[in-house]
């Protein structure tokens, strides 16, 4: 089974064989043929035949030269021409002469460095370094030759054009799945809950607090469905604390594609402080874009290193650094938060990288999109307000995106209505900008660069229309410039980050200053945050928070202290010490002075983190008041349909799962009948959530996934108990619905195999013959499979359905070869079995004729 296993690896990786004339030659005793690994670095492995004498191999000129993708014009066991990687770079390997000419240079070879068998022509391992810079290291103990080289080979191109290609698709939100799972929209659905309680009580006739809060969510006639309840022992029932949201996603549609009824999240530029009640419609899909344009990357490193870059955990280009060690890539934005990763390969293996981020915190649209939001009802406050907003936004081109609208809020005493426009720019590949025009309130700019190195500034400043009552605040004007920039060195990291913020008022100005570091050594972490405050006609106010933390095997110290410099003194201190108990439990002790208020607070807690919860017992001490808290949370997720609970120490509202039941499909029909067992050893990679796997029903359940969003699920069929088990299907593109479940049953097919060797009669001698293609037909005589045998003549092949099949040797390559088979057909069936059916008897006899007979069938 293992050699038939072997045998299927061939045919994955690509390695053919060629058609040649078969020679009467014999290879000398002293010589082995046996099957070889060929590992080749940064592309893969994979079984050829190899002649060994001693502990000296040689190796298929025509196979090797063909796995490397390399140009073969020519080829028999006589000889072999072609060229090598450059099209005027011809080389010719003549037996008959025992020499090779390459580039025009004539290399003479010793006796016994080129050996020809029935189908082959093996040059010694030495030359293939020596003439062409294939350095190859052969091991006799685990029968493997590792090809390395600083060749830039074109089956190396090849794969990373086609990585390159499929990692931008994914970079993009793309993945090219054997089965696509798309949402469901049922009548009514309960699927999560979420729950917190909270008490708390204290001495000097402090009163019991206790605060509770229970959250269901669900689907709605096809939409998601959530509310919150809070409930507060000292209040009475507030209904601006209880949340719901009814919420519909398609996002197929073009005109609109989310609807929302009930608490929506209305952006606003007046100041609301309530909820709004209401409904809101959208055309803007719930996936996230992930490309927007390029910038230049340029630096240096040692000379001709190659130079790999990988956005977000994707390879996406690799370039070769020029004699003096300089390269250059054009980088692909992607929206949001950008971790750029570059791997930098020496010529003899060396290997570094590094890593940086990119931020792009402006509203662009690809060129020609249009997206809009309206907004329409009611703020809870005493007043019952009005509102309503509609925004828009427009890509003139993949550099600037242009918007406007309009807001209304009945409560505005300066005018209710407030017309609005908006615009972002890319004036520079590191250089935003967008500005922002709000009728009688306010305008605003901001303008971004970004450095490759990490370096960020940001210019915003915003102006406010005199007597306008939109906004809640007196401003005339507010200035504010940012700077930052990460620091990093062999054994330490930091960041630091540079604000000053400048606030006109009509009668004075407030200014204030901060800076910022954060770094990390070893298993110590600490910052310092400097704060000045400066108003004018009063004198300025500096301070510093320090605090520096370090981690001693289960045991964290913190050390934290707030620094006047005017008064030069400390305001406040506070030590922490954290040991983690049991297996998810912490205690927690605390002491903090606080000096400008006259406080001291001693603290002592113990937490626990259950799986299916997060409790908290607490004993805290303020001068002469102690006060007792106790608090524990959690969720659930539950699909009616099988009966899956599952129990959570987080949030699990609004969020999906996936529930994958693997079984065995017998009989091939796709479908989980009753008598189909379930299936165990199932291994998966999804691009996010939480896997556990059962053992008593064999499920594997997927949770913590983000609703709406397209996950990649692959396949892995490797923990098998038999190898005979396979998966028709081992790319999945699921998207996840809000509360929901999603099954999947996940169909393993049981193959059959059917194996057997290829004997050569050559001179009264039977001998395995490798390199004949076996071609395999239905009991239709369509051809649905192909295998080729190995060094020993051996062959097999696993991936047959329970059926009638015949099996033929390729009769094009008889034909060439000049051969006659017999049989010229065997006929073969395979049962249906849970373990698989094995048919090992196949057995081709191959001979050379003198004149060309068709083969028999």
């Amino acid at each position: 089974m293992m050699r038939s296993f072997m045998a299927n690896m061939i045919l994955m990786t690509g390695l053919c064989m060629f058609n040649v004339q078969i020679s009467q030659a014999q290879i000398d005793p002293e010589y082995e043929e046996l099957s070889i690994f060929l590992k080749v670095q940064r592309v893969g492995a994979a079984e050829i035949p190899a002649l060994i004498k001693g502990e000296t191999a040689y190796l298929p000129v025509i196979n090797i030269f063909t796995f490397l993708k390399l140009n073969i014009t020519s080829g028999n066991p006589d000889s072999v021409s072609g060229t090598f990687i450059d099209p005027e770079a011809k080389f010719f390997i003549d037996l008959a002469k025992n020499k090779i000419i390459y580039r025009d240079k004539v290399y003479p070879l010793k006796d016994g460095d080129l050996i020809r068998t029935a189908t082959e022509l093996y040059l010694r391992t030495d030359y293939f370094g020596e003439i062409f810079g294939l350095n190859c290291t052969f091991n006799f103990r685990n029968l493997s030759v590792v090809l390395s080289t600083d060749l830039e080979l074109p089956v190396l191109r090849e794969l990373r054009l086609e990585q390159m290609r499929n990692n931008l698709s994914r970079l993009k939100g793309e993945f090219k799945a054997d089965t696509i799972i798309g949402r469901n929209y049922p009548l009514f659905y309960f699927g999560a809950a979420d729950y917190a309680v909270i008490t708390s009580a204290g001495n000097k006739n402090t009163p019991k607090d206790a605060r509770v809060s229970l959250g269901l969510g669900g689907m709605l006639a096809g939409g998601e469905t959530n509310v919150v309840l809070n409930y507060h022992n000292n209040e009475k029932l507030n209904p601006r604390q209880q949340y719901y949201l009814w919420r519909y996603v398609d996002n197929n549609r073009s005109f609109a594609k989310q609807f929302l009824a009930g608490k929506i999240q209305g952006r606003s530029i007046a100041s609301i402080y309530a909820p709004i009640i209401g409904i809101q419609v959208t055309n803007a899909a719930t996936t996230y874009r992930r490309s927007f344009g390029t910038y230049t990357l340029s630096n240096n490193t040692e000379p001709n290193w190659t130079v790999e870059l990988y956005v977000n955990g994707v390879l996406i280009n690799y370039v070769k650094a020029d004699a003096s060690g300089f390269y250059t890539f054009n980088v692909p934005l992607v929206y949001g938060n950008t971790v750029i990763k570059l791997r930098f390969y020496g010529p003899y293996g060396e290997e570094r990288s590094t890593e940086q981020n990119i931020n792009i915190p402006f509203n662009f649209l690809p060129k020609n999109e249009f997206e809009y939001f309206a907004s329409t009802g009611m703020v809870e406050d005493t007043k019952r307000t009005r509102f309503a907003r509609f925004s828009s936004n427009y890509g003139i081109s993949r550099n600037v995106t242009v918007g406007g609208g309009i807001e209304y809020l009945s409560s505005i005493t300066s005018g209710t209505k407030i017309p609005f426009i908006n615009t972002s720019v890319r004036l520079l590949p590191n250089l935003l900008a967008s500005g922002e025009y709000d009728h009688n309130v306010r305008s605003k700019a901001v303008l971004s660069y970004n450095l490759p190195s990490g370096l960020q500034l940001e210019l915003n400043s915003t102006w406010y229309k005199k007597g306008q009552t939109a906004i809640n605040n007196t401003f005339e004007e507010d200035r504010k410039a940012i700077l930052s920039f990460p620091i990093r060195g062999r054994s330490f990291s930091a960041y630091t980050r540079l604000t000053f913020q400048q606030i006109l008022l009509p009668n004075t100005k407030y200014t204030t200053a901060e800076w910022m570091l954060s770094a990390s050594l070893g298993n110590y972490n600490g910052s310092v945050s400097t704060y000045s405050y400066f108003l004018k006609g009063t004198n300025a106010d500096v301070f510093s928070n320090f605090s520096l933390s370090t981690r001693l095997k289960t045991l964290l110290i913190t050390q934290q202290a707030q620094f006047n410099y005017v008064d030069k003194s400390f305001m406040a201190i506070k030590t922490e010490i954290e040991k983690r108990v049991f297996k998810n439990g912490y205690i927690n002790a605390s002491y903090e002075r606080n000096f400008s208020s006259d406080v001291n607070n001693i603290e002592l807690s113990l937490r626990y983190d259950f799986s299916f919860a997060l409790t908290r017992l607490s004993v805290r001490k303020s001068n002469d008041e102690v006060r007792l808290l106790q608090a524990v949370s959690g969720s659930l997720i539950h699909d009616g349909k099988t009966g899956f609970t599952n129990f959570n120490n987080h949030s699990s509202i609004g969020q999906g799962a996936i529930l994958l039941i693997p079984y065995l499909d017998l009989n091939g029909n796709n479908r989980q009948d009753k008598t189909e067992p379930r299936v165990q050893g199932l291994k998966i990679r999804i691009n996010g959530g939480r896997i556990s796997q059962s053992i008593r029903d064999t499920t594997i359940r997927i949770t913590d996934l983000e609703a709406y969003t397209n996950y990649n699920l692959e396949l892995d069929s490797s923990g098998f108990d038999r190898l005979a088990w396979k998966l028709p299907k081992k790319n999945y593109n699921v998207v996840i619905d809000p509360n929901y479940v999603k099954n999947i049953a996940i169909p393993v097919v049981v193959y059959g195999e059917a194996s057997g060797r290829v004997i050569l009669k050559e001179q009264g001698e039977d001998k395995g013959q490798g390199g004949v293609t076996i071609n395999f037909y239905n009991e239709r005589f369509v051809k649905i499979a192909q295998t080729v045998s190995e060094a020993d003549g051996y062959f097999s092949y696993l991936g047959f359905f329970p059926g009638k099949y015949s099996a033929k040797i390729d009769q094009g390559q008889l034909e060439k070869l000049n051969l006659i088979a017999t049989p010229g057909s065997i006929g073969f069936t395979i049962l249906r079995s849970v373990d698989g059916t094995l048919v090992n008897n196949l057995l081709f006899n191959i001979t050379q004729s003198t004149t060309y007979e068709r083969a028999p069938k």
